[in-house]
């Protein structure tokens, strides 16, 4: 699986000394929930309150020093986040690998990162757990050197953070379905940086993309275009016992693979008051609609589909408003918008379909076609609808698609170096 590009990082000193101080001082952290629901993809890993000694092995010095050297976590380090990486710096050395192994021999995998000075476990360590890490080399005189550092990860913390994926394992999702992640927490923007340059994701065919801050609880992924449509994606959230500020820690990691479905498009004009549909860049039907009338005009902008309902009941006797209640049944309905716009079938409206507004901001089609449309979507398809009297306000939704790349990549915690 290629790796795309998602502009992760590895935590700086800064970020590594701030780990191991809020650790040492508070002594406990979380992970994550998404949409009133856990992941399925999501493994809790609790961590074993075993004590650790110490432990350091040093190279015997025969002339010049060289070889590769652990500077972070420090020489017998106590309290140590579980989610620690392995920093280390090389003298008069080249071709670097780490080794991580529990006390009891048990090794760790992990992966070298794109600095190339740091190694990165691929979960959370053990909770009150001893590890030494061995950083091997080839020295400039062509031999191998071996530097060994132990350290104690922290007892398992209290203040945990829960983190959690919209998305379940192996969902078929539209071309323009985000990533969304959630956090339990508020994550504190100085932490944002951190917890970002953990969150990973690989797709194949290989698009770039990046992540986007929501708001405080909940951020977002997309790629530069649309997805291509068959895409498969791996996404990760290596969170768990990653310090998130105020003496939280992520609870746990969670990984989750979905596929990009069909590309499935739908425009929609009001001055021409129809909706255009293509599949795979092919028109395949084009639709008469009813978008809002003047008094509560449909928005203009760039949606996704959110949820589907077969049949619902749309229910406003609580507007102010005394002309805008009503308690409607609905078949077919499809929410573009928190503030209540959808796609749906308006039997009572096809003879004003094509030629004349009269909604309260949805797009009304036929029965017929409210019933095809909602057989071909998917959670994830995009939605544009163009030229009515206001337009789409970012966060009424999904809105990722409204904003250009370059709005987008402003939402990032870590600077963008595309």
């Amino acid at each position: 699986m290629a790796a795309m590009r998602s502009h992760r990082r590895t935590p700086s000193r800064k970020s590594a000394w701030r780990a191991l101080s809020a650790a040492a001082l508070a002594g406990t952290l979380a992970l994550l929930t998404a949409c009133g629901s856990d992941s399925p993809a999501a493994s809790w890993n609790d961590g074993k309150n075993e004590g650790g000694g110490q432990q350091q092995q040093q190279q015997e010095d025969s002339g010049p020093k060289q070889g590769g050297t652990v500077t972070s976590p420090a020489a017998d380090a106590k309290d140590v986040p579980a989610s620690t990486p392995i920093a280390f710096t090389l003298e008069n050395a080249s071709n670097p690998t780490v080794e991580l192994k529990s006390a009891s021999g048990e090794s760790v995998k992990g992966a070298m990162q794109e600095d190339g000075k740091s190694w990165l476990p691929e979960g959370a360590l053990d909770y009150g757990t001893k590890y030494t890490a061995t950083v091997n080399a080839t020295g400039a005189d062509g031999k191998p050197t071996s530097n060994s550092s132990s350290f104690t990860t922290m007892a398992k913390p209290s203040k945990v953070v829960r983190v959690s994926s919209f998305l379940g394992e192996n969902q078929v999702v539209g071309v323009g379905m985000p990533i969304i992640v959630q956090f339990g927490r508020a994550v504190p923007k100085d932490y944002r940086d951190d917890v970002q340059a953990r969150l990973s994701v690989q797709s194949t065919p290989e698009q770039e993309g990046i992540w986007h801050w929501i708001s405080p609880t909940e951020v977002h992924y997309r790629p530069k275009t649309y997805w291509q449509s068959g895409t498969k994606i791996s996404y990760k959230m290596q969170t768990g016992g990653l310090p998130m500020g105020d003496g939280y820690y992520g609870r746990a990691d969670v990984s989750v693979e979905i596929k990009i479905g069909p590309s499935f498009i739908m425009t929609v004009d009001n001055k021409t008051k129809k909706m255009t549909v293509t599949k795979d860049g092919k028109v395949i039907k084009t639709i008469p609609v009813s978008l809002g009338k003047p008094s509560t005009p449909s928005s203009s902008g760039t949606m996704v589909v959110i949820e589907k309902q077969r049949k619902t009941v749309f229910d406003t006797m609580d507007d102010p408003n005394p002309a805008n209640r009503y308690r409607t049944p609905i078949d077919f309905a499809q929410r573009l918008t928190w503030s209540g716009q959808f796609i749906h079938a308006a039997p009572w409206s096809e003879g004003k379909q094509g030629r004349v507004n009269v909604s309260h901001g949805c797009v009304n089609v036929s029965e017929a076609m409210g019933g095809w449309l909602f057989g071909q979507t998917r959670i994830g398809d995009v939605i544009t609808v163009k030229n009515t009297e206001e337009k789409l306000e970012n966060g009424n939704g999904w809105t990722d698609w409204n904003m250009s790349w370059d709005q987008y990549v402003k939402g990032s915690a870590i600077p963008y170096n595309g």
